[in-house]
């Protein structure tokens, strides 16, 4: 027996096959839209490194289905409270670290200026002139770029490790061994704090930023003494952290915009309001993004005057 199991903002489809008293799930993703092989790579990266992804058991790579054992359906999302956040959280840093202690360049495509670019090019592409509906002056085009410039130099100078890229609530289900880890079929090798910004700065859940800070504490010390490749210093680290935040926040707000205005998708504006909140307080903590701040004050101001447009 077959049974919608989840969707994600891909042509991807996933059903959940019922077999005597076993479960599996299918996934369907059609090769005009989607390739499978990059998933298959990174499961058994991901597997290989010791943490829980889904094993392929089939797979008909020219029809786009593969055959994967089911980690259930509880994600962090659903299950995450005040009273097990503690221990979630620090079974997906425990997972995140072995993830990244599996890490060897020239695996992965490269995390590199080019991809974070095309990235931070949604947003003014797609949040700014189709959901804002407004035009950059040549002035506010070059605050932009300027910003983008700052935030790409400090990416770029971060420790590279494998980076799953939606690392967060949605992605890890709770199961034995915990989490199990989902949607990983995009991953890069880039800026080690990539994954952690996902988690702890996530777009479907928020926490205070003191059971953030703890949480990355918690994590810098164990990827230190791992061995992984992040700042000697915390504050150091805390704020490439930050600045990670900032492409990741700038990214997912132009994706989230795209996913509306050009593929009907409406589910993730009610998601836009936060992640733009994590986005004005990093901008608001460091005088180098302090611009940005600026051109968001002048772009909602203006496109708060505008009829129809939905923030």
């Amino acid at each position: 027996m077959l049974a919608p199991a989840s969707a994600d903002a891909s042509f991807r489809s996933y059903f959940r096959a019922s077999v005597g008293d076993k479960t599996f799930i299918v996934m369907d993703a059609p090769p005009e839209h989607e390739d499978c092989r990059p998933y298959i790579e990174v499961a058994h990266l991901f597997g290989g490194g010791g943490v829980h992804v889904p094993r392929v058991l089939a797979q008909n790579l020219e029809q786009g289905f593969l055959l994967l054992t089911d980690l259930g359906n509880t994600t962090y999302l659903a299950a995450i409270n005040e009273t097990n956040a503690d221990a979630l959280y620090l079974d997906a840093i425990d997972a995140l670290i072995q993830i990244q202690l599996a890490s060897r360049p020239g695996v992965l495509p490269e995390y590199d200026e080019a991809l974070l670019t095309r990235e931070l090019r949604l947003f003014p592409d797609w949040y700014v002139s189709k959901h804002l509906q407004a035009e950059l002056t040549p002035a506010q085009a070059e605050v932009l770029e300027s910003v983008f410039s700052a935030i790409l130099r400090n990416n770029l100078a971060q420790g590279r490790v494998y980076v799953h890229r939606d690392y967060h609530s949605r992605n890890l289900m709770v199961s034995d061994p915990n989490p199990g880890i989902l949607d990983f079929q995009d991953a890069v090798y880039g800026p080690v704090t990539y994954d952690l910004v996902s988690l702890f700065k996530d777009a479907y859940i928020a926490w205070d930023e003191e059971s953030v800070l703890d949480w990355t504490i918690r994590y810098w010390e164990k990827a230190r003494k791992a061995g992984l490749p992040v700042a000697a210093d915390f504050a150091d680290f805390y704020r490439d952290f930050e600045w990670m935040g900032a492409q990741r926040h700038i990214k997912v707000l132009g994706i989230f915009a795209r996913l509306y205005h050009r593929d009907g998708k409406d589910g993730y504006l009610k998601d836009m309001p936060l992640v733009m909140t994590y986005l004005r307080k990093a901008c608001g903590r460091y005088n180098a993004l302090a611009p940005l701040l600026g051109l968001l004050d002048e772009l909602e101001g203006k496109a708060q005057t505008g009829v129809g447009l939905t923030f």
